[in-house]
């Protein structure tokens, strides 16, 4: 045989050897679930050990604060402290000695997903319920479940106030704005083209974890997701999901369902703040954050394309209609009515404009700066993973508008502060304010009122 058929011949043996070589086994769909059920009682008690550990998370409600709808605002300090420590001896420290000691609040490090390595959309367990009750769509995975408790989300339904009709009040009447009621409820109230909008905006396609594939995450193939399975009725309800614009795993986020109450006002979008008008955040939604930043599962998984001219602009424009909740103790300003405030908002108010800082980004009168700012929190506790999270250095972060924040929690992009009242500790120690006891509780008064 001469040298070229002898080369022929061995190419011939070995492309086949090479080819079965690195195709990676495909896992079928019953295989995959059987698997990842199997895994779920692992990973739930992590998450439920690790909560535990970080938080008190006893169901107590305020006396006299609730939101807008009337769900009880949940009431004190829900961080725990290390033994021995107290508010008051952690603020005293510099943060080379908070690190030094070990001393970081555990809850005050960033909050992992409640399946960090797998990541992908969750959902509270009262919205996966209502949705399939009205669509018989199931947003419940078959990996995991939410993990945090219902006492310390957004109320739900929320109530959706229009800029356009503040006469109405709350226009939702009550209920959970779906495909299969909007046209009932909003018929009379919006313009055919911000009726298409929201017609958009309730209407499920394929993401990463709900579509028709075999990796899936739920077990019936599934429509997909809708913006406002997120955003319940324009507002939030703490589903969470992990970003999808870093690597490696261990350092993305877990981030926030932010409220698009008052998104017309608001000029940052995406978790990396990089999308500079809600339509860019819309399109930029269903074509790269719904399918993990992975264009080749979009395409696999079904991508919804959205035409910008008839579609993203119709859906952009019903949100720029939601309101915030009203604040009748607000002035024109932005700020107290000193004829409708009490004496304790007063001097939260002045906190607020003074000794706390917090204006310096929070600027009314819709309480943001529509900026990003660095808090290096870092400086304050050494890197460590924490069920899959590398706790490190979060980088420039969100000034998200505190006008009707009691409607908002929990707290901070990545839901580590359960209350505002862990939001003021949390501020007090990063920003080393050095408030006292009675400065931070006018502090949390006033914000009750925004």
């Amino acid at each position: 045989m001469n040298k070229k058929a002898l080369f022929a011949a061995s190419i011939a043996i070995v492309l086949p050897i090479i080819s079965v070589a690195q195709t990676p086994a495909v896992e079928d769909f019953s295989s995959l679930i059987k698997r990842l059920q199997a895994e779920k009682p692992k990973f739930a008690q992590r998450q439920k050990a690790m909560l535990a550990e970080r938080y008190d998370l006893a169901d107590r409600p305020a006396k006299g604060a609730a939101m807008s709808r009337g769900k009880p605002i949940q009431d004190g300090v829900r961080a725990k402290l290390p033994t021995g420590m107290t508010w008051e001896k952690l603020a005293a420290l510099s943060p080379e000695d908070v690190k030094a000691k070990q001393l970081w609040p555990a809850g005050f490090m960033p909050l992992p997903h409640p399946h960090h390595e797998a990541g992908g959309m969750i959902f509270p367990k009262f919205l996966i319920e209502e949705t399939k009750k009205q669509t018989d769509r199931d947003l419940a995975r078959f990996d995991l479940d939410f993990d945090l408790p219902d006492h310390f989300l957004p109320e739900f339904p929320a109530p959706i106030y229009l800029t356009t009709r503040p006469d109405l009040g709350d226009v939702s009447q009550g209920q959970l704005v779906t495909l299969s009621n909007f046209n009932t409820l909003f018929k009379d109230t919006l313009n055919p083209k911000q009726l298409e909008g929201l017609r958009l905006l309730v209407t499920p396609f394929p993401q990463q974890q709900f579509n028709a594939t075999d990796d899936r995450r739920s077990l019936k193939a599934s429509q997909g997701v809708a913006c406002f399975d997120c955003h319940a009725n324009g507002h939030t309800n703490a589903s969470t999901h992990t970003v999808g614009d870093i690597r490696p795993n261990d350092h993305r986020h877990r981030i926030d369902t932010p409220s698009l109450r008052g998104v017309n006002i608001q000029r940052l979008f995406g978790s990396q703040r990089a999308l500079k008008t809600v339509e860019d955040f819309t399109e930029f939604e269903q074509r790269a954050a719904y399918f993990d930043g992975i264009p080749a599962d979009a395409a696999r998984k079904g991508v919804n394309v959205l035409e910008r001219g008839s579609q993203v602009h119709f859906m952009a424009e019903f949100q720029a209609l939601l309101d915030f909740p009203p604040a009748p103790k607000l002035n024109v300003f932005g700020k107290l009515n000193p004829a409708k405030a009490s004496a304790n908002e007063m001097r939260g108010q002045e906190v607020f404009f003074g000794k706390g800082q917090c204006a310096s980004c929070h600027t009314p009168p819709y309480y943001t700066d529509n900026l990003m700012h660095n808090l290096k929190v870092e400086r304050f506790f050494k890197e460590v993973t924490i069920n899959g999270r590398r706790a490190s250095a979060d980088g420039p972060i969100k000034t998200f508008p505190l006008r009707g924040i009691k409607d908002s929690p929990p707290y901070l992009h990545d839901d580590r502060l359960l209350t505002l009242e862990d939001s003021v500790e949390f501020f007090n120690l990063v920003l080393e304010l050095k408030l006292n006891e009675q400065e931070k509780k006018d502090l949390v008064a006033f914000m009750r009122v925004l």
